[in-house]
């Protein structure tokens, strides 16, 4: 059981084969990396009366990996049941590490879709309500209020969370996400921000990072933002006016359209003639250089040859 835990440790931290060659080197995914953090947590579960096992190492994958995670190219499934398995089920953190996912969980959010982040906003809250101390990060003064840690800064590319400096930041990335276009990421983040440190709240939203992640994808099949409605309808009223009117905008902007289509294809041909031109030119001194090269090398060798003959000859 302590080999497997080993081996699991080694390819979610390096992702290289076993035997280590650097011949048959191969990169894991971040989905097959994120599998194997969550296989580490089942088996020590699972055996838990037998196993005395640090997961630090898959923490740091885990807070690193966050970083890597790229929509469309792996699987927000996996992500959403390592963010459950690790965080959410877990009984209690540390307090630096705690802040430090909270802080890169909300960082996370804003940079990818809806399922995500509000995957990633489940756990946050999550963590907020197990790490009461936590919640001065909500707090909109530097340093998260009352609490400070050991680092006085916060360290946004840190590769360990406890190296982070998380307790020294503010979660300000709440009050963008209170704005976001999809109405259930603005209520889940402006119910956290509501959070204080001075009382137990419940949470409100009591899905897992899964659910919320497979909710929140099927519901996004259907979802079309209320603005682009009302921008259709403005655009309905204008064109609804005379049908002379209309008829002129519609000519005018054919003949701009196509004379900006003309001079673009223009300026772009031109382009393509002066790369080609200066692509052909490096070519051509590179030929150059080479026949000099050569030339010099052959006289070096005719001046050697005269050399050593006029030396047999004496």
């Amino acid at each position: 059981m302590a080999d497997l835990m080993n081996y699991l440790r080694k390819l979610a931290g390096s992702g290289s084969n076993l035997d280590g060659s650097e011949n048959s080197l191969k990169r894991l995914t971040v989905s097959e990396r994120l599998r194997c953090c969550i296989v580490a947590f089942k088996v020590m579960r699972n055996n838990l009366d037998a196993l005395n096992v640090d997961l630090q190492d898959f923490f740091v994958q885990l807070y690193n990996l966050l970083f890597k995670y790229r929509p469309g190219r792996d699987p927000g499934d996996v992500l959403a049941e390592a963010l459950k398995i690790m965080l959410c089920d877990d009984r209690q953190h540390d307090m630096q590490r705690a802040a430090a996912f909270i802080k890169r969980l909300a960082t996370f959010s804003l940079c990818f879709g809806a399922a995500e982040s509000l995957a990633a906003l489940v756990t946050l809250k999550h963590l907020l309500q197990k790490n009461v101390k936590c919640r001065n990060l909500l707090e909109n003064d530097a340093g998260g209020g009352s609490v400070s840690g050991p680092i006085a800064k916060y360290q946004p590319y840190a590769s360990d969370p406890h190296l982070s400096g998380a307790l020294a930041s503010v979660l300000w990335e709440l009050n963008l996400l209170a704005r976001h276009y999809h109405p259930t990421i603005s209520t889940m983040a402006s119910s956290i921000s509501t959070m204080t440190a001075a009382h137990n709240q419940a949470l409100h939203y009591n899905a897992s990072p899964q659910q919320a992640f497979v909710e929140l994808s099927l519901e996004q099949e259907a979802f079309n933002p209320s603005f682009e409605n009302r921008r259709s309808s403005i655009k309905r009223k204008r064109i609804s006016g005379s049908t002379s009117v209309s008829a002129c905008v519609e000519s005018s902007l054919d003949t701009t359209s196509q004379t900006d289509e003309n001079e673009v294809r223009k300026k772009l041909s031109e382009h393509f003639f002066l790369l080609r031109d200066m692509s052909e030119n490096e070519r051509l001194r590179g030929e150059l250089d080479r026949t000099k090269l050569s030339l010099q090398l052959y006289e070096q060798y005719k001046k050697q040859k005269e050399e050593i003959k006029v030396a047999q000859e004496q």
